[in-house]
């Protein structure tokens, strides 16, 4: 933990969607918000606590440096975030703008999509 932290910053596997099980069951489960940086595809989670996904593909975000930067930014912002986020699995998906975006501008588009989603789960009753 950092000092001034109330809480470690990890990301343990119970935050992580792991298996292609997973996955599939978000995608046919699916709800979607997106920007022109990233598609979040989400569901209703089976473990009640927010879990996190990643599909940052070569042909969208380039090569692995930076890909691993991209994914490095969004785990750092669900970590953050994941205490105003509802139960819900999300998968996270890449756009192109999103290769030569600043970290800054790639976090600012996050935290909106974040909240978006909690908005639309607080209006769903099913969720």
């Amino acid at each position: 933990m950092l000092p001034g932290q109330s809480r470690p910053l990890g990301f343990p596997p119970r935050s992580r969607l792991l298996s292609p099980k997973d996955f599939e069951r978000v995608y046919a489960l699916r709800r979607r918000v997106s920007d022109s940086f990233f598609s979040v595809n989400y569901a209703p989670s089976l473990t009640g606590q927010p879990r996190l996904g990643l599909s940052v593909g070569a042909k969208m975000v380039g090569n692995s440096v930076s890909r691993n930067r991209v994914k490095r930014t969004v785990r750092e912002s669900f970590r953050l975030h994941s205490e105003q986020l509802p139960g819900v699995d999300l998968i996270v998906g890449a756009r192109a703008m999103a290769r030569t975006a600043h970290n800054a501008r790639l976090r600012e588009s996050l935290a909106e999509l974040w909240k978006k989603i909690a908005k639309q789960c607080a209006a769903s009753p099913a969720e």
